[in-house]
């Protein structure tokens, strides 16, 4: 295949070895298979701000620290250095979360590092050694429903230990090995303490895998999740080993008709994103 121009530096330094196919383009990213030696990794390569799909920027950058009052203030100016420090932090935040997130056990795939913005890291792949499917292509038992589910929720819980929150995930985001879930795409991961839009977010990410599993094991749809993780969180409480019910009785406090509807509409827009995606991938090949 035609290198990709992203990838051409690292062929020239002779960080990799060959590009064998592009296998996945996405909202903010293209995702290839390369070889290294006698390994086969993945390249993600970050499109320009320009041409990604991924709203509300701002809002999970939030809470994010810069290197300094200078970088601050150009992004709040929307210059153009704001732009590359806001453009830099974006490409950064998915390998430092990566790193994070394996130190803490979290099952994410294994970083190599970031070349000429370029982040290299490990192929899931099922047992056959083929790339491993997302948790939407799969055709699940209730017990397989209920055993992953079970699986990601303890996921949830410890990226939330380790001060993080996905931000994005949901059946298109997870892939399954042999093993089970492995969960992937975390540049937009969102700094718990420091972001207003956090348990948002969080139950986004939840009511997300709820409702996925629960298309197989419909007692799942039923369970809450998300506020009985928050509210142990909050308490100073929540660690890996929290032994969750999935049951919270919810005040009248709890309800947010405004941020409901919000998502409602994200989730219809980034639906539509991933088809341009799609249909774009259909295209170039």
């Amino acid at each position: 295949m035609k290198t990709p121009r992203g990838l051409q530096p690292l062929l020239d330094d002779g960080i990799i070895d060959a590009v064998m196919h592009r296998l996945q383009s996405g909202k903010e990213a293209e995702i290839f298979v390369v070889r290294r030696g006698d390994t086969l990794c993945c390249a993600k390569v970050y499109k320009d701000v320009q041409r990604r799909g991924f709203h509300r920027l701002a809002e999970y950058q939030e809470g994010r620290r810069g290197r300094g009052g200078r970088d601050a203030r150009a992004m709040k100016r929307r210059s153009k250095r704001g732009s590359e420090v806001q453009e830099s932090q974006w490409k950064n935040a998915e390998v430092s979360a990566l790193y994070r997130l394996a130190e803490a056990g979290v099952r994410v795939p294994e970083p190599m590092g970031v070349f000429d913005g370029v982040l290299l890291m490990e192929r899931i792949v099922d047992a056959d050694g083929v790339t491993a499917p997302q948790l939407g292509q799969v055709e699940m038992t209730p017990e397989q429903a209920r055993q992953w589910h079970r699986q990601l929720i303890g996921e949830i819980v410890r990226m939330l230990c380790a001060g993080l929150i996905h931000g994005d995930l949901s059946e298109y985001n997870v892939l399954v090995d042999s093993n089970g879930p492995v969960i992937i795409d975390l540049p937009q991961a969102v700094d718990a303490a420091g972001n207003n839009n956090a348990f948002r977010m969080l139950a986004r990410d939840v009511n997300n895998l709820r409702s996925t599993c629960g298309r197989f094991a419909p007692e799942l749809l039923e369970t809450r999740y998300a506020h009985e993780i928050w509210s142990l969180y909050e308490a100073g409480e929540l660690t890996p080993e929290a032994s969750l019910t999935g049951r919270f009785e919810l005040s009248e406090h709890d309800a947010d008709v405004d941020a409901v509807l919000d998502d409602i509409e994200e989730a219809r827009l980034e639906a539509e994103a991933r088809q341009r995606g799609r249909e774009d991938a259909e295209r170039e090949d």
